[in-house]
């Protein structure tokens, strides 16, 4: 199958020759309404946002603040109303549909708050399905050992913990090596501890793999482990603070 043009394996970029990082998603004036005519809800309201390739990034805000709109849509799965995103030095906005499948399919991993598993495959095989379409996969053992599964690797979801099933998602999220990880609650059906557990997994694949890990919550505290906390409200970017003092996930607490 012929790849969808400009977001083939060519979109991957190394960082500038100085050390710096360069911005792996530029957004300016992003805005998005839903509905039509009377009835219109404007989720995001003139963004202008930056996220640098290997950062790890918190989206805070309430329900309603327009967290999810705004990953859906660097993630691809959306498109903004007006204004314009960039992934790397490709446009998103005004891409196709089959260069948006490519996009996601080559460069994006999602986790979800729920983990959409396949009950009846294992955890093996649910990975599978991903390394089947995916152009340069990691094996599938180093993805299950990277999340701490290697013994349950042949079990089925149903057999599985929540906070396993979620580590699944992870695993299956990064065997395809995507340069984001987009992270919509992640942690919303678990409880404290094993959140936690699942909070280290998704900083220790933005530790060692360099993958730039973007997480949604509204969560105050897990913000201290991020290296920038952007804050939404109404829409609209209300201020982004950077942590000069990172924290482990294992001291987190609340």
């Amino acid at each position: 199958m012929r790849e969808a043009p400009g977001f083939g394996n060519a979109v991957r970029s190394v960082p500038s020759p100085d050390g710096t990082r360069e911005p792996v998603f530029v957004a300016r004036g992003l805005c998005k309404t839903y509905g039509s005519g009377d009835v219109q809800v404007r989720a995001l309201r003139d963004v202008d946002l930056e996220i640098l390739r290997g950062e790890f990034v918190v989206l805070l805000g309430a329900s309603g603040s327009g967290k999810s709109t705004l990953l859906n849509i660097l993630g691809g799965l959306d498109v903004p109303t007006s204004g314009e995103v960039r992934f790397a030095d490709h446009a998103l906005t005004g891409a196709s549909e089959a260069e948006l499948t490519t996009y996601r399919r080559e460069h994006v991993g999602f986790v979800f708050q729920f983990y959409n598993l396949i009950p009846s495959l294992t955890v093996r095989e649910n990975l599978a399905l991903v390394t089947d379409i995916a152009h340069d996969p990691m094996p599938i053992d180093e993805a299950i050992g990277l999340v701490g599964l290697t013994p349950r690797r042949d079990h089925f979801p149903a057999q599985l913990s929540g906070g396993e099933q979620q580590r699944v998602a992870i695993a299956r999220a990064i065997v395809k090596r995507p340069e984001v990880l987009l992270c919509d609650e992640p942690t919303g059906a678990l409880d404290y501890e094993t959140g936690k557990l699942v909070l280290e997994v998704i900083a220790r694949i933005n530790a060692e793999l360099g993958t730039t890990a973007v997480v949604i919550t509204h969560n105050a505290a897990i913000a201290g482990m991020a290296d920038r906390v952007i804050y939404l409200g109404d829409g609209r970017i209300q201020k982004v603070q950077a942590n000069p003092h990172k924290i482990t996930p294992s001291e987190l607490s609340w």
